[in-house]
């Protein structure tokens, strides 16, 4: 999007807009996109997230407010609030039960997005987080061409394929004038909850693959007491997965710093 584009599509009230993208599904970047929000929050920052995957929304369930349904005021969406403060928007507040699909055509869902971007009352928001859903189809190609956003964080598997992947939705964000902030590298090796020694779970180094060409901000090994917990409130994760995520977050707040001084 160009600096023309990204002007008149601005929201005044929200400061900036960060998306969180993969191009293959299945690599943790909801759960990513959702730890980012939570660690910019308990540095005390005001935060939504606006949950674009329409047809695999989770932001709901990982932040505990999969419960609730949106309600309109004055012909705006209201954005739910997470316990901690957070303001979601999400498809399956609109929808009866979470487990009924979104059987739309490429149109409807990229309409939708646009939607909770214009249509929905955000209130004074220092980030928004975006979690973009996976692939390079008309919905994400409607969120960058919509959405005035500051930066992509990409989340990625360190496997050669995934990686390819992957690159298919730098380049499209390079194509779309959309800044790659950086690359979180996700469960390249897990955590034993017994002994507390990491392991490794691929050889190689796929995810750092030159083409994607941007700095690794977080490694995030897999942990059984992360990937089994219901939904992610600050206060209910370990120290070891906070102190990661805020130097997550620092890392793309140090990004987003500098490319405002160029």
């Amino acid at each position: 999007m160009s600096e023309e584009q990204a002007a008149g599509n601005a929201n005044p009230r929200i400061a900036r807009v960060i998306g969180v993208a993969s191009g293959k599904g299945g690599v943790g970047k909801s759960t990513v996109a959702v730890l980012l929000a939570q660690a910019l929050s308990a540095k005390g920052s005001r935060v939504g997230i606006l949950d674009a995957d329409i047809t695999g929304p989770s932001i709901p369930r990982l932040l505990g407010v999969d419960s609730f349904r949106a309600e309109a005021d004055d012909g705006k969406l209201v954005p739910i609030k997470s316990d901690g403060g957070i303001e979601v928007m999400s498809i399956n507040f609109l929808i009866e039960e979470e487990t009924r699909p979104v059987i739309w055509r490429g149109p409807l869902l990229s309409q939708a997005v646009k939607q909770f971007w214009t249509d929905t009352a955000w209130g004074d928001l220092d980030w928004l987080i975006v979690d973009l859903p996976p692939g390079t189809g008309d919905v994400m190609l409607t969120a960058l061409q919509s959405l005035p956003f500051d930066g992509l964080l990409f989340v990625a598997t360190p496997q050669d394929f995934v990686s390819m992947i992957v690159a298919k939705a730098v380049h499209m964000a390079a194509q779309t004038k959309t800044r790659a902030l950086g690359l979180v590298v996700n469960m390249e090796s897990l955590v034993c909850p017994h002994c507390g020694k990491e392991i490794p779970l691929f050889t190689g180094g796929g995810a750092e693959a030159p083409d994607l060409g941007m700095p690794i901000l977080a490694r995030l090994p897999w942990r059984a007491d992360l990937a089994q917990k219901r939904c992610l409130l600050w206060d209910g994760l370990s120290e070891e997965v906070r102190a990661a995520v805020s130097g997550l977050a620092e890392g793309v707040e140090g990004v987003i710093a500098r490319a405002e001084t160029l």
